[in-house]
């Protein structure tokens, strides 16, 4: 059973189980058919990252009963891809994540990059990310926000496909990985769905 104000529990940057301030809690009284429950708000000792935590009321085999120790909630464990994104772009950002999971970071911007040529060979079948990214723009599938994020993307996948004496950071991965996830819903995700709205809405009249 844990003490407080102080807990354990996984974080995400440090990638370990690491001891945690436990900032604020909100408690859920027991009902009928389950035991009380709590969230926790919590900051890492080690990063300061802020992390919610859920905590279940729980009973040792000797009658005792307290607080488990708390499971984090957010930053979400996994980052689920949509079931539109297709094969080619989601495995490749399946294997990103690991990579970037397991501190290999340069392998991480390869996957990303790979990724995104994907992306560019789904929809405008570009032969290399560079172009991929100039037609995505010119047809209206991404706009100067993701266009930029796609550059950044691709000169970190430059960056960890050719050797040199730069090397790609744990940061930068973590951003770029962020930003490819970002690329994929709004292509495949978003624009989809505002698509439909649109197909959905009587012409307006001239």
């Amino acid at each position: 059973m844990s003490t407080y104000p102080t807990t354990f529990i996984d974080c995400p940057y440090c990638k370990a189980r690491v001891q945690a301030t436990v900032i604020g809690e909100n408690v859920y009284p027991p009902g009928e058919d389950y035991d009380r429950t709590k969230h926790q708000f919590i900051k890492c000792s080690h990063c300061n990252t802020a992390m919610v935590g859920f905590c279940d009321w729980e009973y040792d085999d000797e009658g005792g009963q307290g607080w488990g120790w708390p499971t984090r909630q957010w930053p979400d464990v996994d980052q689920q891809l949509h079931d539109n994104i297709p094969h080619i772009v989601k495995r490749s950002l399946e294997e990103a994540k690991r990579c970037q999971a397991a501190s290999a970071f340069t392998a991480c911007a390869v996957m990303v990059g790979r990724a995104i040529e994907g992306m560019c060979k789904d929809k405008v079948n570009a032969k290399s990310l560079s172009e991929g990214l100039k037609k995505l723009k010119a047809e209206g599938i991404i706009d100067e926000k993701l266009y930029n994020w796609g550059e950044a993307l691709r000169k970190e996948r430059n960056i960890g496909a050719h050797p040199g004496e730069q090397s790609v950071s744990w940061e930068d991965a973590r951003d770029i990985l962020d930003f490819s996830y970002a690329m994929a819903e709004y292509v495949y995700v978003l624009d989809e769905k505002y698509k439909e709205y649109l197909a959905r809405k009587p012409a307006s009249p001239a």
